[in-house]
């Protein structure tokens, strides 16, 4: 019988790897709510309309990444490949917008058929966060300001770079359109079989092929910000002076777009080269049209979102567990007894750690293994006394205490 493995691109995740990942999201939490976010859970699955109408027919992801099935009633469903589609169905099936603004976090695992490799793999798990109902500087300013500080306390910021642009608003959005079309239509046989296609539905997506073809033609492309209307450019001046006021460091990158026709305005990422040449640990922007053409009103929105799994590759340090008390039981007959005091210890808020076997010696060693700072050790003539020993593992002092008096000792 063969050896059964993970499916390509799955594995298990466990020990050092798995602290790492856990260390991200509660740091991404605890930035995120001081901000007044909640969070959110939404189904692992939706219809795939859901997915399809906001990512749009001719993104990579709908067209050759999404884990598409039919069900029993003849639905079509798909396991879901981000996070934002999912959040803004539930605001309109939930009808939110009488609520405004509202802001929700989220983390979770994904799926995405794409080819396997360094930190990105076909299951992963996303953090991010969705600002439904605001449309100023302001939300712009405070949610990449809350992208930074998330990775500031991860000990990251010294190693990515915000990148941001403006996309401007739809009548910019148009005028560009109008330029690019026209510049690759002029160069239309250097295109990648892909970017043809996406020529006459949706040009901007050329813009983020990562085929060398479309990249030498896309390299002398008209820029962005020659289209942006004063309206457009006013917001954008606001965006930067905000992230000016509170220090953050950003690099204007022109070329930096997004392909689908709801985003508008500022676009922004936080990319390292710690990670090979998928560089991008982090990415946003606001999505203004998205809420309408999910089905609600007029409702703006930003949000970021990153992968965890990529994001805990840039942690150097390994994140440790706490240092437990190993509870140690001298003889087979006290070993009930040791159970009860473990019980006592951890309801007092320490972690304990109990080997279930061996004698002695074989129990401090694994111990000194699971790094205990302290061992209680339970003897029978002690516990006639109503006694254990305590021994500090660092110091090598022990003392003999009484059994009600263990946690205070410990401490």
């Amino acid at each position: 019988m063969a050896k059964l493995q993970c499916v390509r691109g799955t594995y298990d995740l466990y020990g050092a790897a798995k602290r790492k990942t856990k260390q991200v999201v509660r740091t991404g939490e605890e930035v995120v709510e001081k901000y007044g976010f909640e969070e959110i859970e939404t189904p692992i699955f939706e219809f795939t309309e859901v997915f399809a109408r906001n990512l749009g027919d001719t993104s990579d992801i709908v067209t050759k990444e999404m884990y598409c099935f039919e069900d029993r009633g003849g639905e079509s469903l798909t396991l879901r490949p981000e996070g934002t589609a999912g959040v803004v169905r539930a605001f309109v099936s939930n009808g939110m917008q009488q609520n405004l603004p509202v802001k929700f976090y989220y983390h979770g695992q994904m799926f995405r058929y794409e080819r396997p490799q360094k930190g990105r793999q076909r299951q992963f798990t996303q953090f991010g966060v969705e600002l439904l109902g605001a449309d100023t500087p302001q939300a712009d300013i405070e949610v990449i300001a809350m992208a930074y500080e998330f990775l500031e306390k991860l000990g990251l910021s010294g190693q990515v770079t915000v990148e941001v642009n403006s996309l401007g608003d739809a009548e910019s959005r148009n005028a560009y359109r109008e330029k690019l079309v026209a510049y690759l239509k002029e160069h239309f046989d250097e295109l990648s079989a892909d970017s043809k296609n996406r020529l006459e539905r949706n040009p901007l997506r050329v813009l983020d092929s990562k085929e060398e073809c479309d990249k030498a033609v896309v390299e002398k492309a008209p820029l962005y910000a020659d289209s942006l209307n004063e309206k457009s450019k006013a917001f954008f001046a606001k965006v930067l002076d905000g992230l000016d006021r509170l220090g953050i460091k950003y690099r204007v990158n022109n070329r930096l777009v997004r392909g689908l026709d709801y985003y508008s305005h500022t676009v922004f990422e936080l990319v390292t080269d710690k990670l090979g040449a998928q560089g991008t640990v982090l990415a946003g922007g606001r999505y203004d049209g998205l809420v309408e053409q999910m089905g609600g009103g007029k409702v703006a929105g930003i949000g970021w979102a990153c992968g965890v799994e990529r994001l805990s590759m840039l942690l150097e340090a390994d994140v440790s567990l706490p240092r437990p008390v190993a509870v140690i039981p001298v003889t087979e007959d006290v070993n009930l007894q040791a159970v009860e005091i473990a019980y006592r210890l951890r309801k007092a808020g320490f972690s304990v750690d109990q080997s279930y076997g061996g004698n002695m010696k074989k129990r401090m060693i694994k111990a000194n293994k699971a790094n205990a700072f302290a061992a209680v050790i339970v003897g029978p003539d002690e516990l006639a006394n109503g006694e254990v020993t305590v021994k500090n593992l660092d110091s090598g002092e022990q003392k003999t205490v009484a059994l009600n008096n263990i946690e205070k000792e410990i401490n």
